[in-house]
């Protein structure tokens, strides 16, 4: 997936050091719903009889979240914006092995501050 919006640009605070909001776009979101498939469900169990991290798991996880930031970005620059402020995550698990999550924040349109 593409974007136009800078990840530097992305922030989960409310400025951007450096740069001036010009314009709030209004809220912005990416969605996925994921669920875990049979054969990651064996592996992932095979994984948990020797303990520690469960790579398996992990990997869903991360690429999720990346793809629901991906879509929160291409969101965003349809909506004419070139940043994200007060960007979160959030997650729901919607039945047994099916998680929704949610990448959001505000998208905005902002502009190089000039130091004089």
């Amino acid at each position: 997936m593409t974007n136009t919006i800078d990840t530097a640009l992305v922030t989960t605070a409310f400025e951007i050091d450096g740069y001036k909001i010009t314009k709030n776009h209004g809220i912005t979101r990416g969605i996925i719903v994921r669920s875990r498939s049979i054969v990651g469900n064996i592996g992932a169990g095979i994984q948990t009889l020797f303990g520690g991290n469960i790579s398996l798991y992990t990997t869903l996880c991360e690429q999720t979240r990346q793809h629901a930031f991906d879509l929160m970005l291409e969101h965003a620059a349809q909506m004419g914006a070139n940043a994200v402020i007060g960007f979160r995550y959030d997650a729901t698990e919607i039945a047994a092995g099916v998680t929704e999550v949610l990448a959001y924040g505000t998208a905005v349109s902002v502009s190089k501050t000039i130091n004089t």
